[in-house]
């Protein structure tokens, strides 16, 4: 009888340290979800001109203004979006969705740059609604290697003035007012632009694994691995 116990002690013990040694492999640390980007490091991007999918006809210069900052503070090397429209102009370049149709090869010759952004204005601008005025962004962006034409990042954001605005009182004329008071300001002002700020900001320079990855020089990571 003692054998059998010692036995299924044995089994037990056997057992209880398997289970243990699993457990103690669960917390893993988590997988790149860009191993292109790391292995391609880049340290130059060009930022090329947005398609514009809004009906307002400033979104693609406002976007791409607002680019330059976080992808700066990131750690890359941002070519002058001025400089750079300008040589696409020159070069017989009129609209965005031509210069997004330059092969990253052509791009690397004509520019030197490690990569591109190509961005994609969803929406921009005033939105109505019955008893309110929202000022809304929506980007998406690829970062693409104009070395070998990998995509080496994407990532979508989006912003309103909403996000500011706290709860209204005084009942159903006060809210109108409201309304009122939003889509002027919206007409007068350049709050759009500064929601496409605030858009910007949360696609490049957002928290990993959604935002844009630090380059080389960019801030050291934060603890728990992510920058």
């Amino acid at each position: 009888m003692s054998r059998v116990l010692r036995g299924a002690a044995m089994t037990l013990a056997v057992a209880l340290g398997g289970l243990l040694g699993g457990c103690a492999t669960v917390d893993k640390a988590p997988a790149d979800p860009w191993p292109a980007l790391r292995e391609a490091r880049p340290t130059s991007v060009l930022v090329l001109p947005p398609v514009n999918d809004s009906p307002d006809v400033l979104a693609p210069g406002s976007v791409m203004a607002q680019a330059v900052l976080p992808l700066a503070e990131r750690g890359y090397y941002v070519f002058p979006v001025a400089l750079s429209n300008e040589t696409l102009r020159l070069n017989g370049v009129q609209t965005p969705r031509d210069a997004q149709d330059i092969s990253p090869q052509r791009l690397r010759e004509v520019f030197g740059a490690d990569a591109a952004l190509y961005l994609q204005v969803r929406a921009y601008g005033s939105v109505y609604r019955v008893i309110s005025a929202d000022s809304v962004t929506t980007v998406d962006a690829r970062l693409v290697d104009l070395r070998d034409g990998r995509t080496l990042w994407t990532g979508s954001a989006t912003a309103s003035s909403a996000e500011q605005r706290g709860s209204l009182q005084g009942g159903l004329s006060s809210v109108l007012l409201q309304a009122l008071i939003e889509q002027v300001a919206s007409n007068f002002t350049d709050r759009n632009h500064e929601v496409a700020g605030v858009a910007m900001r949360r696609l490049l320079a957002g928290p990993s694994p959604r935002g844009l990855p630090p380059g080389p020089r960019g801030p050291p990571p934060r603890p728990g691995g992510r920058p």
